[in-house]
């Protein structure tokens, strides 16, 4: 008899409902509702539209449940943004959007507070302006009486679950990328609070993934008429349980979940904490199972959707294929960027900032189209082998295989030049990792498949992957030696 479970996937563009069916041997995905995620920008301030979201929260349950009966809901979305709640457990505004300009000088601002190493040692966290420390320590300087309001604050994912079921919970894997979390304990890290000006008892205790939350709250079923189904605290952030998904066999493995971003990096049983790894400015992340991801937070297909976007404002309706074709017919490693430069974080003209930032590094400009794209493509893929290079400082390991996971698998371009960067074999797939992770959770979490190599076999057997080898090592090994030069400090 088939198991069904409901997974909700957040991205920072747009969510889908996926429902899944196991009969003990693989999972099949049906997407029963994607709906698109447009933040507003309101008196300066680039909100998420959380109640917009919540309603398609429902209409993904009505369209499920009009397939049939399921038996949990699990919900993963991006991490550090957060809803408040006040005293009466209302929502006190929307929750703003992590490119919002006010983290402005806030990492310089704490570590005037807390030294940079102090904090490293403390959280093990990449520092980047958009975590929810810098977001928090805004509101403290800024906004106080937010603070002094707020009962409660809730991470996306457990912001709607408790919409869901009024339950209340920081589930591991989503708290771990608030820069705020011991990474040993697996607790919140009340003295660095205090001594910010955040409320300590902020956030619910923190529970390990696939705890169960809930079942849908009384006004929820009737407005639905659903039945009392869990709701389960997943790995809540979306590449946690891109992880889980990822097809490995062995121990040591590298993954890059792609797609808005590109996460790369490698699971570890404990936490790597150190003066390489600060240096390196690489995160430790929660997993399933109490595990670490030890990965770089890297720019992903964001630049190459931004540069569609710019060319579309400009009245050029470019295709990803037309531009994958325009970058091939460049010359190759001629231009190279930071993808990280702060300059390239902020939605806007991506093509003048890559023409500005050439400039400025000496390199002259990159005009027409295709230069533009092959210096996206070459500039991500070789920010990919720096992170690998990196996460093989820190570890001591040698790794054999990159699993790449989520839609970027899509882009057998940027597949291509991954496995060419690194030198190592790329094994891309399956695109859907996310709500494949998702729901091997929820089935873990019931008991219908033991562990998470368990959920990883069974992937594997439900898609096929596809592999792709190195090409042309000594032109990628050249052109990694001049692309150093441009990598900010820590990048």
């Amino acid at each position: 008899m088939k198991k069904r479970l409901l997974a909700f996937d957040f991205g920072a563009s747009s969510g889908r409902a996926m429902l899944g069916e196991f009969d003990g041997e693989r999972i099949a995905l049906t997407e029963v509702h994607r709906f698109d995620n447009n933040p507003v920008t309101v008196r300066g301030t680039f909100y998420w539209d959380v109640l917009a979201l919540f309603h398609e929260i429902k209409q993904g349950i009505t369209k499920a449940k009009a397939l049939g009966d399921f038996e949990s809901i699990g919900i993963d979305t991006w991490g550090v943004d957060f809803g408040l709640l006040d005293r009466h457990g209302d929502l006190m505004q929307n929750p703003v959007h992590y490119r919002d300009a006010r983290t402005a000088g806030m990492i310089e601002e704490v570590c005037g507070i807390i030294g940079r190493d102090e904090l490293y040692r403390a959280t093990g966290n990449q520092f980047m302006e958009l975590n929810t420390i810098f977001q928090l320590y805004s509101l403290a300087q800024k906004r106080p009486e937010l603070l002094e309001r707020a009962s409660r604050a809730l991470l996306m994912p457990d912001l709607f679950g408790y919409l869901l079921t009024g339950g209340q919970a920081s589930e591991y894997s989503i708290a771990s990328t608030t820069q705020l979390m011991d990474p040993r304990t697996h607790e919140w890290n009340k003295g660095i609070m205090r001594r910010l000006g955040i409320p300590e008892d902020l956030f619910p205790d923190i529970v390990k993934p696939g705890t169960p939350l809930g079942v849908l709250s009384d006004d929820i079923r009737e407005e639905l008429g659903v039945g009392p189904v869990k709701v389960v605290s997943v790995t809540g952030h979306d590449t946690a349980c891109a992880v889980v998904a990822a097809p490995a066999t062995e121990e040591d493995f590298i993954y890059i979940s792609c797609g808005t971003w590109s996460l790369f990096g490698t699971e570890l049983r404990e936490p790597v904490i150190g003066e390489k790894s600060l240096r390196y400015n690489i995160t430790n992340e929660g997993g399933y199972g109490y595990t670490v991801r030890f990965l770089k937070n890297i720019i992903g297909l964001w630049m190459i959707q931004e540069t569609r976007r710019q060319y579309r404002r400009e009245g050029e309706q470019y295709s990803y294929n037309d531009l994958e074709k325009h970058a091939l017919a460049s010359e190759p490693f001629r231009y190279f960027i930071d993808p990280d430069a702060p300059e390239f974080v902020a939605p806007g003209n991506i093509p003048r900032r890559i023409r500005a930032f050439c400039r400025r590094t000496g390199q002259g400009e990159p005009q027409t189209v295709g230069e533009i794209m092959r210096c996206i493509y070459e500039s991500l893929a070789l920010k990919y082998r720096c992170a690998f290079d990196q996460i093989r400082d820190c570890t001591g390991k040698d790794y054999h295989s990159i699993h790449m996971v989520g839609g970027g698998t899509k882009d057998n371009l940027l597949c291509r030049m991954a496995a060419s960067s690194t030198g190592c074999r790329v094994v891309a797939g399956p695109i859907e990792a996310t709500a494949l992770g998702n729901i091997a959770v929820q089935l873990m979490a019931q008991g219908d498949i033991g562990d998470v190599w368990e959920a990883r076999r069974i992937i594997s057997n439900s898609f096929e992957p596809v592999e792709y080898l190195p090409e042309d090592v000594p032109a990628w090994e050249a052109a990694y030696a001049r692309f150093k030069q441009y990598i900010l400090p820590g990048g």
